[in-house]
Formats: structure tokens, sequence, C-alpha cells
């Protein structure tokens, strides 16, 4: 007999089977040995107290075995004569468009202006070493897109875009771990995820789809109001029967053959700050209440939204156990990001800290850039850093306690970012919007959360790239770009999804609508 319960037990009891079977016995009230086998289908930690809960939903086995059960399998059919549909881009978005087209029947043909992943490994690697970025392959541009090489984690507040249970399973059958199927937060790591990405490619590839690296597009063919196909960088004319827009929000290149096009597109509120480090020990002790780690427990996390003058300032992809990563993707630009491993245990866990940036906010200053000016001072602003670091990519810094107290750090503490760091008084060269706010929302976490503010803490520039600044409008119902038929603008950098599992979801949905819109 099945029956299927939720209970609330101890770290130890979440990990010791033994243990876990004493407990549901006790949970119903029941014989131990009538518990055949249990199966975890979700898992959420609850360190609200110092009472600290793991909460489980699980299957649960009454005087029968499990029968057996395999992981889902995903066949992809042989498309190579299908019709040709163009996906620009190889992130999330792209990926997953490509995966539901084969599974419609439907031949994707993806260009993608970066290099595969284990050439970008080498070229995030002289962005460390040498201090050298090739504005085609980086942290932000190349196969699997920004998320590959930072961080993979797979949480979206979205539940409405689609089956966010599918994208996790294809992830699953495509190699990532299994706990990605329970966890209430999963994280695959940047250790794990680029093995995932080249199997989704390998299954692209051997049903009949394209991939084209290096292949950057610098224009679309449009006539009549229809797109009709795309242009590279090497003057090829590439046409299919629709194309899908998922260049990411980092292809400022794109907003701009776009905006020059005279397609078009809208401003939308961003977020911009700076990311904080503390050693992992302290937001342990911080997030679990003084209690010792230890096996049982994974590295604590934190989620912060606070309201300064009735603007948002927010925490945004926290990494615990994990490192400051530089994520410019052209020269002379100063950005950071972060990312964790799959054990996420590094000596540090870091987050951005980010300040709600409206439309209305640079009218004053860049009316002029109309739809293109939040990109325009993301810009600015990176370039800024980049200048106060002495034209390097070390990250201007200052001790957290300082940047809050307005006083200039003495000296920096260890961190995880590599190239390393130089001092800075951040209030110096942050917009006064945003250096403001930041001050008043580390105040009120502080207060909020003992221990948090601390000069043991570091906060490095500039973390700019958490959204898009522009959005690409598509109509609600067909998903096209409202006034060109047979676009499609997809995921992060059309601005209708945020992070990985959105923007695989948006993938699909968009896939599907070419499908249904553009039959054969």
């Amino acid at each position: 007999m099945l029956k299927e319960i939720n209970v609330a037990v101890s770290p130890v009891q979440a990990v010791d089977m033994t243990k876990l079977k004493n407990a549901v016995s006790e949970d119903l009230k029941i014989g131990v040995e009538r518990i055949k086998d249990i199966v975890i289908r979700r898992r959420s930690i609850d360190a609200r107290n110092s009472n600290i809960r793991v909460n489980l939903s699980l299957d649960v086995y009454l005087d029968e075995q499990m029968p057996e059960m395999g992981k889902p399998v995903f066949s992809y059919p042989d498309v190579s004569h299908g019709s040709r549909v163009i996906i620009v881009g190889a992130g999330p978005a792209g990926l997953f468009a490509a995966l539901r087209l084969i599974e419609l029947g439907y031949k994707p043909v993806i260009f993608e202006r970066g290099k595969t992943v284990s050439e970008r490994k080498r070229d995030i690697a002289a962005i460390h070493g040498e201090q050298i970025i090739d504005p085609d392959s980086n942290y932000g541009f190349g196969e699997g897109g920004a998320g590959t090489f930072s961080d993979g984690k797979l949480y979206t507040r979205s539940k409405k875009r689609g089956d966010v249970r599918k994208v996790l399973e294809v992830l699953n059958f495509h190699g990532a771990q299994d706990e990605i199927l329970i966890d209430a937060h999963p994280h695959i790591g940047t250790n794990v995820l680029p093995r995932v990405i080249v199997a989704i490619r390998n299954s692209i590839l051997t049903a009949g789809g394209e991939i084209h690296f290096k292949s950057r597009v610098t224009d679309l063919i449009i006539s009549n109001q229809e797109v009709k196909g795309v242009v590279l960088a090497d003057g090829s004319r590439i046409e299919g029967i629709a194309v899908i827009l998922a260049t990411g929000h980092s292809a400022r290149d794109i907003y701009r053959i776009l905006y020059d096009r005279k397609i078009q597109l809208e401003a939308k509120p961003f977020a911009v700050g700076v990311r904080v480090e503390h050693p992992q020990e302290l937001i342990d002790r911080i997030q679990y209440h003084g209690t010792k780690r230890g096996i049982y427990l994974p590295a604590a996390s934190y989620s912060f939204v606070e309201q300064v003058q009735d603007r948002g300032v927010y925490s945004f992809c926290m990494c615990p156990g994990g490192t400051i990563v530089p994520a410019a993707t052209a020269p002379g630009e100063c950005v950071v990001n972060g990312m964790s491993p799959s054990d996420r245990g590094g000596r540090f866990g870091n987050s951005g800290i980010v300040v709600e940036i409206r439309p209305d906010d640079l009218m004053a200053n860049y009316q002029k850039y109309k739809e293109l000016a939040g990109m325009v001072f993301q810009e600015e602003l990176e370039r800024t850093c980049f200048r106060m670091a002495e034209n390097s990519l070390f990250a201007p810094a200052q001790r957290l306690a300082d940047f809050v107290n307005g006083r200039k750090s003495a000296d920096l503490p260890e961190s995880s970012y590599r190239p390393g760091l130089t001092p800075s008084n951040l209030h110096e060269w942050l917009p006064s919007l945003v250096g403001s706010s930041l001050q008043q929302g580390f105040n009120q976490i502080g207060r909020k959360t003992k221990g948090f503010l601390t000069n043991e803490a570091v906060v490095l520039g500039v973390e700019s790239r958490t959204s898009s600044p522009v959005r690409i409008p598509r109509d609600l119902q067909t998903l096209e770009h409202v006034l060109i038929k047979r676009l499609f603008p997809c995921g992060e950098g059309s601005g209708y999804a945020g992070g990985i599992m959105s923007s695989a979801v948006d993938g699909e949905r968009v896939a599907e609508m070419v499908a249904n819109l553009y039959k054969p």
C-alpha cells in the first residue's frame, strides 16, 4: 500500500534511512517493520528557529516493496529533413526551444556567437589570469549561456509559465544530479552543468538539429513585416520558417540592431548594486542560530527583500560556499557575479545586493537614448567601475560596515574574487540613488539579521547584469513580436524570463507556439 505523507524531521533523520523509517513509523503510529520503502519527493529546510527541521514529502510503501520505476526518458526523433527554425543563442532558452522543436518534428538551427563549453573554459581562464576578455566568449556568451559558468541554480518563483518539472527532468536525463528532482531550491553547480550542456548538444545534433558556434548574428532578414532569417558576421544569409531570438540579457549589440532597424522595443525596470561576501562559516552561524552546521546541513543561504523609500533593495543570486567572478562581456568593463560548485564547499558565501532602477529614474540624464536608456546607464556604470580599478579587472571594494558608515576601509579582507580587489570608497562613484539605497538597505538587513552587518564582509562593484533593461515586446497570445511576424523574442534577453528555469520554460512555450502557428 502506498501512503503519501509530509513529515518534519531532524537533519540527521533526513539523511539516514534507518532513522527516517523510525520517524515515519512514529508519525503513522505503525510498526517500523511494515515500512518496506520510502521515496523522497520533496525536501526543504526550515531554519526559522534553533530547532532546525527538514520538511519532507514522502511516498511510503507499507507491507509491499516499491514497484520498479525508471527515471523519465526523453526520445528525440530524427528531424534532419524537418522545417528549419532558426534560434539565435545557445543559452537555456535556446537549447530548450531546440529540444521542444525536435519533439514536435521541427529542425532547430542554432547560431551561437560564442564557443563550446570546453573552449569557453580557456577564455574564462584568460580573464582570470591575464585579464583578457573575448567579447564573444566569456562568462556571459557561449554554449549554455550565462548560467553555465555562474552557478546553475534552478529556482524560479514563476509557476505559471509552463512545465517546470519537465525542465528538471530533462536536465536530470542529460546528467544532472537526482537531487534536483526533490530539492525545493535545486542546484546543479558550475562543475557539473557543463557536462549537462554537452549532453544536450549531443541530443540536438543526434536528432538532426544544427548548432553553429562562433556565428554571431548581425542582422535580421525582414520583408513585408515578416522575418525571413538572419545575417551572420561573415555575410551569410540563413532563412527559416521562424526566428527565435534567445540572446540573453547581455547581447547589447542585438538591442542596437533592433533599435536601428526601428523594431519596437520597451524600457523596463532592472536592478544594479554590489556583491557582498561573508565567510561562509559566519553565514552558517547566523542562519542556523549558532548551531554548528556539521555534515548534515548544507551551506546556509539567505534571501532579503527590503523597501527603502518605496524602492526595492534585495538579494540576488546568493551563492553559498561559492566564489565571485569577473563577468564583463567586453574590454573596459568591470562586472561581478557569483557562482558555486555542486558541493558548495568554499570558504565564502556571496550574494548580489541590488537596487531597483525604474525607467523614470533615468529620464533626466538618459532621455535621448529612449528605450536603450537603461542599457547605456549600465554600460557607463561598468566603465566607471573599471576606471576606479585603475583600468583593470581588480574589483573596487570596501568593507561592509565601512560602506554603511561612510568610512574608508584601511585594508580589505581576504576574498574569493580573482583577479583581486582594490580599495575604493564606493559612495564616490556609485550613483547616489544606488549608494544611498544600498546603505539604508544594509542597515535594515543588519537590524533584522544580527551579525550580518560586519567588517568581516566585503562589498565589491559592480553587480549590474541582474536582468535586461530592455524588453522586446511580444503578443501575449502568439508570443510573436508585436509587429514583426515569425520573430519570437524569448528568454531573459527578451525581458520575459530571469534565470535558467524560467528561460528554459519560456523556450519550450515559444517552440510550441512556432509549431502551432507555422505548420509545414
